[in-house]
C-alpha cells in the first residue's frame, strides 16, 4: 500500500507520496477542487491522511468514493509539525504521510458525518449566529435606552421589541433606535421560523426526543450532541466521553505526583458552549431533578461555577447513556421483527427504552441483567464527574 499525506489549503493543497518502504515516491501542489483532487486520486487504492479543517468534510467523503482509506487527524495530535523549526507545505504533508505509515492510530482519527448531518449542523451554526447577533442587538439597545435613564423590563428575547414600543420615548430618541428594533423583529421571525424548521428536521431522529428527557437538554443541545457523537459505543469509559468534548481537565504527572489544571478545551467549541448553556438552564430550571439536586449540592461546596462545569461534564455521560439504550431498544425491535413467525417462543417482547432521561439513564448498560462492554452506569458516571468537579 502506497501512504498519502495531503497539507490542505483553500486554494492549492501539497500533496506527498510514500511507497511501503517509507520512500518519497511523488510531491504535488493539486488545486483544492473536486474537479483537480478527483483527476489527481484516480489511482490505486491509498491510505491518505490530512488535518481536520474547514475543507476536510468534503474532501475526506470525496477520496472515500474514489476507493481510499482516508484517515482524519487532530491538529492538536501533530504536534510534530506545528514544532518544527523546518515548516513549509511540502514538509507539512511529508510528515503526515510519515506518521499514517507507521500507526494512523497515533493521530487519533476525527470520524466526519456524513452529508446530511453535516447540512443539519449547518442549520444549527447559522440558527446560533442569529440568536448570538439578536442578544448583541438587544444589549445595545438597552445600553442606549439606559443612558437616558429608560428601563427595558422583562428577560424574553422574542417579545423585546414590543415591550420597547410599549415605552413611551422622544421621537429623536425612537428614531435613533428604530432600524435596529426593524431589524431585530425581522431577525426574531426569522429565528422562530428556523425553530420550527428544527423541530420538523428532528422528526427523522428519535434519538433527540430521548435526551430532552434529561434536564436542561432542548431540541438544539440533543440535535447537535447526536450529530457530533455519532456511536457512542465507540467511547471505553465514560469519562472518555467529557475528554472528547474538551471538559476533562488538563493534567500532568511526574513520578508518583498529578497536577490537575483547567478543563483541555479540545473537540468541538461550539458543543461545549452548549452542553455549559445546558448546565445553566438545568441549574435555572424550577422543575426539581436528581441531577439539579446533585449539581446544587456542588455549588455549595465549591461556588457556582464549579457546579456549572461538573454538570456540563455529566450531561454528555448521561445523554451518551440514554443513546446506548435507544441503539440497544431498536436493535432488539429489529430483532424480534425478524424471528416472529419463525417460533411462537421468539414473539418475546423486546425491553424499550423509557423516552424520560432519569429511567432511560437508571437502566443504561444492562439488558437482560447482563452489562454492555462501553461506557459505566449512570451512577458510576456520576461518581466521576463529581470527583472532577
Amino acid at each position: 500500500m502506497e501512504y498519502c499525506g495531503i497539507d490542505l489549503h483553500a486554494e492549492q493543497s501539497q500533496i506527498c507520496i510514500l511507497d511501503e518502504d517509507g520512500e518519497v515516491m511523488e510531491t504535488s501542489r493539486v488545486r483544492t477542487s473536486r474537479k483537480a483532487l478527483e483527476r489527481f486520486f484516480t489511482r490505486d487504492r491509498m491510505r491518505v491522511v490530512m488535518e481536520a479543517g474547514g475543507s476536510s468534510p468534503w474532501v475526506s467523503r470525496l477520496l472515500e468514493s474514489l476507493g481510499h482509506e482516508v484517515v482524519v487527524c487532530s491538529p492538536r495530535r501533530v504536534r510534530l509539525i506545528a514544532e518544527s523549526k523546518l515548516k513549509n507545505d511540502r514538509v507539512d504533508a511529508e510528515v503526515l504521510a510519515r506518521l499514517v505509515r507507521l500507526d494512523p492510530e497515533f493521530l487519533r482519527p476525527i470520524q466526519h458525518r456524513s452529508e446530511e448531518a453535516q447540512l443539519l449542523r449547518a442549520n444549527l451554526k447559522v440558527r446560533s449566529a442569529m440568536v448570538e447577533a439578536r442578544t448583541k442587538w438587544i444589549n445595545t439597545i438597552r445600553g442606549l435606552l439606559r443612558s437616558f435613564g429608560y428601563k427595558v423590563s422583562g428577560k424574553a428575547p422574542h417579545t423585546f421589541v414590543d415591550r420597547v414600543d410599549k415605552i413611551e420615548l422622544p421621537a429623536d430618541l425612537r428614531a435613533v433606535i428604530e432600524p435596529l428594533l426593524e431589524q431585530l423583529d425581522l431577525l426574531t421571525g426569522e429565528i422562530t421560523r428556523r425553530n420550527e424548521h428544527l423541530e420538523e428536521m428532528v422528526k427523522d431522529l428519535p434519538e433527540v426526543e430521548h435526551l430532552r428527557g434529561i434536564p436542561g437538554v432542548g431540541p438544539v443541545v440533543a440535535t447537535y450532541f447526536v450529530l457530533t457523537i455519532d456511536d457512542p459505543n465507540r467511547f471505553r469509559r465514560s469519562r472518555d466521553v467529557a475528554s472528547f468534548f474538551g471538559l476533562r481537565p488538563s493534567m500532568r504527572e511526574s513520578a508518583s505526583v498529578s497536577h490537575f489544571g483547567r478543563i483541555t478545551k479540545e473537540g468541538d467549541p461550539e458543543m461545549r458552549r452548549l452542553l455549559v448553556q445546558a448546565a445553566h438552564a438545568c441549574l435555572l430550571t424550577k422543575a426539581d431533578s436528581e441531577l439539579k439536586r446533585w449539581a446544587l449540592a456542588i455549588a455549595e461546596r465549591k461556588g457556582k461555577g464549579k457546579a456549572v462545569v461538573a454538570l456540563a461534564r455529566r450531561v454528555p455521560l448521561d445523554a451518551a447513556a440514554v443513546l446506548i439504550v435507544v441503539a440497544v431498544g431498536a436493535a432488539g425491535d429489529h430483532q424480534q421483527q425478524h424471528h416472529r413467525g419463525d417460533s411462537a417462543r421468539s414473539q418475546a417482547p423486546a425491553s424499550r427504552p423509557s423516552s424520560h432521561g432519569s429511567t432511560s439513564v437508571a437502566r443504561c448498560g444492562r439488558r437482560g441483567g447482563r452489562r454492555r462492554p462501553g461506557l459505566r452506569r449512570p451512577e458510576h458516571a456520576a461518581r466521576s464527574a463529581h470527583r472532577d468537579a
